[in-house]
């Protein structure tokens, strides 16, 4: 009700800052084109109600009410206090706050206006000072200057609303229904994005959905594959549901670049970066949370890229990406980023720092996530002086308690890399020899589920074996190593347990020389792929863990990714136009390296299959599925029959078809050599037949006179 009838008194304070809002409509204010994104709405009758301002109208505008009326002599005082208190959430623009006087009394007037460079930093100006106490006397009452004219259409005398009947929101678990179990994938090709369902029963693709310039960059789906996410100039996108890509949600953020979700898929982050007017400066960074069912910006950060360009594992004009790393699993409860000598951690209930404060750690070099616990494990290098050693810590938070530590001695290098359910975490350390002049290999392996966090070391037989990759089998106790420094390196395999369960590390086997360079475990383990990219031209070997046998070798030229699909029965490998302009497009394969069907697409760049959400079954009951699983494949073994049968109709009906095909080309020849029959009969004279075998060859000798000569001959008689 305070805010209706500040509402009220608006006209007369707005005719004294010298704005006459009788003239002012705001629903007449037109925002150019591109304001939805260049994308034509889903829902043309709400759009007036969803329009988004950036940059344009009075968007970038609030009113501060309930300010110190104070005389002219105090007004630079309150002047600065404002500015100090709204300058700190963004930039203000040049002359940009104006608290007008009365000019009668020449006093201040109990509110002022304040003009940001964004609508989205007003927005968050006015959530976080709506209802701030200044003092006991003065608790701000803060609007956005476009809510006027809603305010002031207000009626005087109450209405009862206006009842709608309930509409049932998007099914946006619909895809997880479909009866042949399949999967989706994506693809960018050019300026087209296309959705397709994975039908390798007929070997072929099934279209879903397809849309041109539907994102300026790239998608992205959401950790559970329920949005698609797209970016824009103007922002970022999500949709999904039933029958069709919808737009579900819209988040403005100007400039965006590179989009993240949380694990639980709650929060979008966004990234946008700007250049500064002067070239010695740093570009500017701005990062966004926002809810991604309400679109509201949860927190913001801004600050220069120097203060955001520590850790990480890839990003965009010298930024590491992700710059925020989630944390406690899917429920997304924490989100942290490393800093100069700190870890700032953050809590979702609040958006704030956990205990108001960073975690101080000098020196610290990188961090990583525990998958599944609110456990992080953080690496700090040796000090330059070389008297504090290298380590490596496990934090548990909220409390920041360390949990375990390790120290490490002449450390060159160090990669933390966490087993998918959080049970174990292996740390590769490449130390300095005594001669400071090579290095070699170990790894520290963390116990993290048993008492006291046990730690293994585990070196290789050739310590001096560079190491190529390393990665865990999900869900499993087993890793892969690729290690060696010739052309042909081989492969390690490992195991966290041995055949008495003692809890300790063993080998299970090496392959000696493979054309490999990366690994690419299936999402549900047992099998693998080795894989030789770039300068392997594209090897594949499909192995089988459990047996310790490869189930198959191909190749794939130029391939340049490797994707499986959630269930672990398909492997998609790409040539994009990134990397190769020749031959771009996707194989699709079987989990043991059949080949099932080809796509070729001229300026391929993106394959993205489309995440599943954590089964909800429990242990028990898919070890029960497991065990009865005869019982319950009969009904797929009949329908992969039917597929069979199908398949051996379709071949049949396509020999057919190439037959009658020949069989009408042949008719046609025939029919075109009877109607030249009379021609031939005339070049041959008259003769009828067409029979060679009717006609006698004759040899037939001609002579011909070629030239005639007349010479005249002289004789001499001799006397008797």
């Amino acid at each position: 009700m305070m805010d209706v009838m500040i509402m009220k008194d608006l006209d007369a304070r707005a005719a004294a800052a010298g704005i006459d809002l009788s003239q002012l409509d705001l629903s007449s204010i037109q925002l150019p084109p591109g304001e939805d994104f260049g994308i034509i709405s889903d829902d043309e009758d709400v759009v007036q109600e969803e329009q988004l301002d950036f940059d344009f109208g009075f968007g970038n505008i609030i009113v501060v009410d309930n300010l110190p009326v104070v005389p002219k002599e105090k007004f630079e005082k309150l002047e600065g206090v404002i500015r100090k208190i709204y300058s700190q959430i963004g930039v203000i623009k040049e002359d940009g706050l104006w608290m007008p006087l009365d000019p009668e009394t020449q006093k201040t007037l109990g509110y002022c206006f304040i003009e940001y460079n964004s609508p989205q930093e007003a927005e968050l100006a006015k959530e976080k000072t709506n209802g701030y106490k200044l003092d006991r006397a003065h608790i701000f009452a803060v609007n956005m200057f476009e809510d006027f004219d809603r305010f002031m259409k207000v009626p005087d005398e109450w209405a009862p609303p206006e009842f709608k009947p309930y509409v049932h929101g998007e099914n946006l678990q619909k895809w997880l229904t479909d009866e042949k179990a399949r999967d989706q994938f994506v693809i960018r090709a050019g300026s087209d994005t296309e959705v397709f369902w994975n039908d390798a029963r007929q070997m072929k693709p099934e279209p879903v959905y397809k849309r041109a310039c539907w994102t300026e960059s790239y998608v992205q789906w959401s950790p559970n594959g329920t949005y698609l996410a797209t970016v824009h100039r103007q922002g970022a996108a999500v949709w999904g549901g039933a029958n069709a890509f919808n737009r579900l949600m819209r988040y403005a953020h100007p400039q965006v670049k590179l989009i993240d979700f949380s694990p639980g898929e709650k929060f979008l982050v966004t990234y946008s970066s700007h250049e500064p007017s002067n070239p010695r400066d740093a570009n500017r960074i701005v990062i966004n949370i926002f809810d991604v069912r309400t679109g509201k910006v949860m927190r913001d950060f801004k600050g220069s890229a120097d203060e955001f360009s520590i850790g990480g594992t890839g990003g965009v004009a010298g930024v590491s990406w992700p710059i925020f790393r989630w944390g406690g699993g899917r429920e997304d409860k924490y989100f942290a980023k490393i800093g100069k000598n700190m870890i700032s951690i953050y809590e979702t209930e609040t958006f704030a720092l956990i205990d108001k404060k960073s975690l101080k750690v000098e020196n610290i070099m990188d961090f990583s996530w525990s998958p599944t616990d609110p456990i992080f494990a953080l690496f700090v290098p040796e000090h330059a002086g070389g008297n504090q050693p290298a380590r490596v810590s496990l934090i548990q938070v909220p409390s920041k308690e360390e949990l375990r530590q390790k120290n490490l001695f002449s450390v060159s290098d160090c990669k933390m890399y966490w087993q998918s359910n959080g049970d174990y975490l292996a740390v590769k350390v490449d130390r300095y020899t005594k001669s400071k002049r090579t290095t070699y290999t170990g790894f520290e392996l963390f116990r993290i589920k048993e008492r006291d966090i046990p730690i293994e070391v585990l070196e290789l037989d050739n310590k001096s074996d560079k190491i190529i990759a390393f990665a865990w089998e999900p869900k499993g106790h087993r890793f892969a190593v690729i290690h060696g420094d010739g052309p042909r390196p081989d492969v390690s395999f490992y195991s966290m347990r041995t055949a008495h369960n003692t809890g300790r590390v063993s080998k299970l086997t090496t392959l000696k020389a493979k054309q490999a360079n990366a690994l690419f475990w299936s999402p549900a383990g047992r099998y693998l792929i080795l894989a030789g990219l770039k300068g392997f031209n594209g090897q594949l070997e499909f192995f089988n863990v459990d047996e310790l046998e490869t189930m198959g070798t191909t190749e794939h030229f130029m391939a340049t990714d490797i994707e499986w699909d959630p269930t672990g029965r398909y492997v998609a490998t790409s040539v994009t136009s990134v990397h190769h302009e020749m031959e771009n497009g996707f194989n699709i394969w079987s989990f043991n390296g059949k080949l099932l069907y080809r796509i070729l697409k001229d300026h391929f760049f993106q394959y993205l299959w489309r995440p599943r959400p954590p089964c909800f079954l429990s242990p028990e009951k898919e070890e029960e599925i497991a065990n009865n699983l005869k019982k319950y494949s009969k009904k797929y073994e009949a329908e992969d029959q039917d597929v069979s049968l199908q398949l051996s109709e379709q071949d049949r009906e396509k020999r057919k078809m190439v037959k009658d095909e020949w069989e009408k080309w042949v008719n046609e020849w025939k029919r075109q050599h009877e109607d030249e029959k009379l021609l031939r009969q005339q070049l041959r004279d008259g003769e009828v037949s067409d029979e060679e075998e009717e006609y006698e060859a004759k040899e037939v000798e001609v002579e011909e006179l070629l030239d005639v000569k007349e010479e005249v001959l002289s004789f001499e008689f001799g006397q008797e």
